[in-house]
């Protein structure tokens, strides 16, 4: 699935060919994602102008005249910027045409993915109403982690990767983060000390911004909105290198099962 480097590396590929552009023409060719999508869309969309493109966890957010276009990637979605009228493939099943002659294309091979329409208030939506903060804002902080995790047992990997702490820290970023910070996977949130969380925060936030840079991580089909591959993969410390040597003592690299996610650690190096 798309973690938030992927979801973020996308909106700043398409957002220069969609921002004040207006939507000459929607064109729904399958409804059934994850949630329905709308059987007015069409009507309700075509004629407002993009004001803004951004991003609150994993879901993309088109600020419309009216209201807001809420895309969520699922598990093999993906958006292109396209010239209108370029022929469809089996899974392209959204397009919308804009008046700079481009068009943004919605592909999802599984139909996990989501296309909503609100004109409610965001921060009231029952899909980001519960978020945690953003791990990249300066609401994210050492106090905030160590505070929110105090008498929890819960193991540090999982209490990362809840999205009512934080958003944004999948699988393959927590393990990398924990690795970088120099902290076990299995260690209790609850017994870690502010210092821990200090270099936790530093690592989530270095881990992220460099595979942005580097366009996301390829590990299956992921590419951003420009049809560019992620090449984060290629700089990754520990995630799916089990048995090969830590790259900083050379001892093996660990793999286990925590919250039913592959977790990958050294044993020299986090403790």
């Amino acid at each position: 699935m798309p973690e938030l480097p992927e979801v973020e590396t996308t909106r700043r590929s398409i957002a220069p060919h969609l921002l004040e552009q207006r939507i000459v023409r929607v064109i729904v060719r399958e409804r059934r994602f994850r949630w329905p999508i709308n059987p007015e869309l069409e009507y309700i969309i075509t004629g407002q102008l993009i004001h803004a493109v951004e991003r609150r966890a994993k879901y993309l957010l088109l600020r419309l005249t009216q209201g807001t276009a809420l895309l969520h990637l699922g598990m093999s979605g993906s958006l292109r910027i396209l010239r209108c009228g370029t022929s469809t493939n089996k899974h392209d099943h959204v397009d919308l045409d804009l008046s700079n002659g481009f068009c943004l294309r919605f592909t999802d091979p599984r139909r996990f993915g989501a296309l909503l329409w609100t004109t409610d208030a965001l921060d009231q939506h029952p899909l980001l109403s519960h978020l945690g903060p953003e791990p990249l804002a300066d609401n994210f902080t050492a106090d905030y982690l160590y505070r929110a995790a105090r008498n929890r047992k819960i193991a540090i990997k999982p209490y990362i990767m809840d999205g009512r702490i934080v958003v944004g820290v999948g699988n393959i970023y927590a393990n990398e983060a924990l690795f970088l910070a120099g902290i076990h996977p299995q260690r209790a949130a609850g017994r870690l000390s502010k210092k821990h969380y200090g270099a936790l925060v530093k690592s989530i936030r270095e881990v992220l911004q460099e595979a942005i840079a580097q366009g996301g991580t390829t590990l299956r089909d992921f590419t951003s909105g420009d049809g560019e591959p992620g090449y984060f993969k290629q700089r990754l410390r520990v995630y799916g290198r089990d048995r090969q040597s830590c790259r900083q003592c050379g001892e093996p690299i660990q793999v286990s099962r925590l919250g039913q996610r592959a977790t990958y650690y050294c044993n020299r190096c986090q403790r």
